[in-house]
C-alpha cells in the first residue's frame, strides 16, 4: 500500500514539475489511480476535493472579484500613492506598500496586472518630462553659446567649429542619466512582483500555500483545536510580511537607485520636473475614477465586515462571537462560514440606491420621472455570477483538492508513518537548523514549480518528519509554507514575475541577482519569526497532544 501510494505521488510530482499536462488535470489523478491500485475507494478520494479550506478559498476570492469589478483596488492604490508623494524612494515604497496590501486580499496576479500599467504610465511621463526639460535647456544653451561666440575672436578654431556645426557639445553626464533611468525602471517594476509575492503571505486567503497548510493541518491532525485560523495566521505572518517588505525596499533602493539621499529620499524641498509629471499622472488617473460610487461604498462596508468577523470569530485571548452567539459555535462555525456568508451578500445587495432612498429627490422633469417609474425597485446586485465564473481560478480549487487527497491517502496507506520512521535520525539536528534547511530548499524548488504544488508535495513529508522527531509540526510547516511563496529569481517562477518581465525593462540576470538576496532576506525573516513571536503564538516549544497520532 505504501509503495503504491508513493508511486502515484512521484508520478504527480514529475507531472507538476514538468507541466506536461495542466496542473489542475494532474491534480485529478488520485481519483483514477488510488481506486485502481487499491489504495483508497473512489468515494473517499472524491470527498477530499471540496473541503472547508476550498470553501474558504472560494468565499474569499468572490469578495476579491467584487473589489476588482468596481475598481476599488485602483482607487485605494492611487490615493495612497498621492499621499506618500513622488520622491523616488517614497514612490517605490508607495508602490510596494499598496501592492502588498492589495495582495493580502485579492490574487497576486490580479494585483500585479493592475499595478504595473500604473507604474509604466508614471515612468513614461517622468521620461517625457525629462526630455522636454532637456530640449528646453539645450535650446537656451545653444542660443547663449552663439551669442557668446559672436563676442569672441573669430580666429578661435573651437568657436568656428561650434558656429559652423550649430551644435553644443554633448553633456558628459547624459550617458550616466540614461543608465540611471534604466536602473530606476528595473527597480520600480521589480518591486511590484516582489511586493505581490510578499503581501500574499500575510493573510490566510492571500495565496495558495497558506490554504494548503490549513487544509493539511486539519487533514493530518483533526483534533488540532483550530490552531491555524485567520486571526492566528495574521498575527504570525503580518509582522513577518512588514519586515520582509521593508528589507526588500531597502535592498531594491540600494541596488537600483543608490544611496543618494538628496535625489532619492527628497532632502530638498522643490519637486523636479519628473516628480511633478509623476504626480500629475496619478492625479489624472484618480480623476478618471470620479467620486466614490454607492457600489464602492457598499463593497468597503462588506469588506470591513468580513475582516472584523474573521478576526473576532476565535481570537484566542477572549471568547469569540461564534461561541457567544451560537451553541457549539466554536466547533461548528469556521472562517469558511464567514467567507461564504459575506459572498452571499454580494449577490443580494444592490449596486445602486434603491427607489425608496430616492423618493426625496423627485425630479422636476416629467420625462425623467416617467423613466424612473419604469426602472426596477432594486437594481442589479453588486456582483453577477457570470463575473465570478469568468474570474474564479478553478484550477487552484482542484490543486487544493488534489493535495488533500494525497495527504489523506498517505496517512491511510501508512506512507506517512513509514517516512516518519526513516527520518528519526534527524532528531540529533537542532530544530532551527532543520527549519533553515527546509526554507532554503523550498525557496529554490518553488522557482521551477507552482507554489501550491510545492506546498502540496512537501508539507505532508515535513509533517511526518516533525512527528517522528517529536517537535511541533508547525515549527517546520510554517517556514515551508512561507518559503513556497519566495519565487523571486525567475520570470517563470510565478505569474507576477512573468507579467513584470513582459514589459521589457529587466533581463533574467537582473531578476536572478536581485532574487538571490530576496530569498536570503525571506529565509532570515521566517527564521526570526518562528523563533521569536511565533513561539508563544503557536506554542512551538512543545510537542502538542493533537500531533500525537500513535
Amino acid at each position: 500500500q505504501e509503495a503504491k501510494c508513493a508511486y502515484v505521488i512521484m508520478v504527480m510530482a514529475v507531472y507538476w514539475c514538468t507541466e506536461v499536462i495542466p496542473l489542475a488535470v494532474t491534480s485529478l489523478m488520485p481519483v483514477v489511480f488510488f481506486p485502481l491500485l487499491g489504495v483508497q475507494d473512489s468515494r473517499t478520494v472524491c470527498l477530499q476535493y471540496l473541503k472547508e479550506t476550498n470553501m474558504l478559498f472560494i468565499g474569499g476570492l468572490i469578495v476579491a472579484i467584487a473589489v476588482e469589478q468596481w475598481n476599488l483596488h485602483k482607487r485605494i492604490a492611487l490615493k495612497v500613492l498621492l499621499i506618500l508623494g513622488v520622491k523616488p524612494a517614497f514612490l517605490m515604497l508607495g508602490f510596494m506598500g499598496v501592492t502588498a496590501f492589495l495582495s493580502m486580499w485579492i490574487s497576486n496576479t490580479a494585483t500585479t496586472a493592475m499595478m504595473v500599467p500604473i507604474v509604466q504610465a508614471v515612468l513614461d511621463q517622468m521620461d517625457n518630462a525629462e526630455q522636454d526639460l532637456r530640449m528646453t535647456e539645450a535650446a537656451s544653451g545653444q542660443i547663449n553659446a552663439v551669442i557668446e561666440l559672436e563676442e569672441k575672436d573669430t580666429s578661435d578654431p573651437t568657436s568656428v567649429q561650434v558656429i559652423s556645426n550649430g551644435q553644443v557639445p554633448d553633456d558628459p553626464t547624459s550617458s550616466e542619466e540614461k543608465e540611471m533611468k534604466k536602473r530606476i525602471c528595473k527597480g520600480m517594476t521589480l518591486c511590484i512582483c516582489y511586493a505581490a509575492s510578499i503581501g500574499g503571505t500575510a493573510t490566510l486567503t492571500g495565496t495558495g500555500p497558506n490554504l494548503v497548510l490549513k487544509g493539511q493541518i486539519n487533514q493530518l491532525y483533526p483534533n488540532n483545536n483550530d490552531v491555524v485560523n485567520f486571526a492566528s495566521w495574521f498575527g504570525f505572518a503580518f509582522p513577518n510580511m512588514l519586515l520582509m517588505l521593508i528589507l526588500a525596499w531597502l535592498w531594491l533602493q540600494c541596488s537600483f537607485m543608490g544611496l543618494n539621499f538628496k535625489k532619492s529620499w527628497g532632502c530638498r524641498t522643490e519637486k523636479t520636473a519628473k516628480e511633478k509629471a509623476a504626480y500629475n499622472v496619478l492625479k489624472a488617473e484618480m480623476k478618471k475614477l470620479g467620486p466614490i460610487s454607492y457600489a464602492e461604498f457598499n463593497i468597503i462596508v462588506i469588506f470591513v465586515l468580513l475582516v472584523l468577523l474573521w478576526f473576532s470569530r476565535h481570537p484566542g485571548f477572549i471568547t469569540g462571537w461564534a461561541s457567544r452567539l451560537f451553541p457549539k459555535g466554536e466547533k461548528f462555525v469556521s472562517d469558511a462560514t464567514v467567507a461564504v456568508f459575506i459572498a452571499l451578500l454580494l449577490f443580494i445587495l444592490p449596486a445602486s440606491k434603491p427607489k425608496f432612498m430616492k423618493w426625496n429627490q423627485s425630479s422636476s422633469d416629467p420625462e425623467e420621472a416617467e423613466e424612473d417609474l419604469t426602472k426596477p425597485f432594486l437594481s442589479a446586485p453588486l456582483l453577477e455570477w457570470n463575473a465570478v465564473q469568468r474570474k474564479m481560478p478553478w484550477s487552484v480549487v482542484l490543486l487544493l483538492g488534489g493535495g488533500f487527497a494525497l495527504a489523506d491517502a498517505s496517512a491511510d496507506s501508512g506512507l506517512s508513518a513509514w517516512l516518519g520512521q526513516q527520518m528519526t535520525t534527524l532528531g540529533s539536528v537542532p530544530p532551527w537548523a532543520i527549519a533553515v534547511i527546509i526554507s532554503f530548499a523550498i525557496a529554490v524548488f518553488t522557482e521551477c514549480t507552482s507554489n501550491v504544488a510545492t506546498a502540496t508535495l512537501f508539507l505532508p513529508i515535513f509533517s511526518s518528519l516533525a512527528t517522528s522527531i517529536k517537535i511541533n509540526p508547525l515549527y517546520v510547516m510554517l517556514p515551508a509554507t512561507l518559503s513556497a511563496s519566495f519565487a523571486f529569481m525567475l520570470p517563470v517562477a510565478t505569474p507576477p514575475n512573468a507579467i513584470v518581465f513582459s514589459y521589457g525593462h529587466i533581463r533574467v540576470l537582473d531578476m536572478v541577482k536581485s532574487g538571490i538576496v530576496m530569498n536570503i532576506i525571506g529565509v532570515f525573516c521566517v527564521t526570526l519569526a518562528i523563533n521569536t513571536w511565533g513561539r508563544p503564538l503557536f506554542d512551538l516549544d512543545t510537542f502538542p497532544t493533537w500531533a500525537n497520532n500513535t
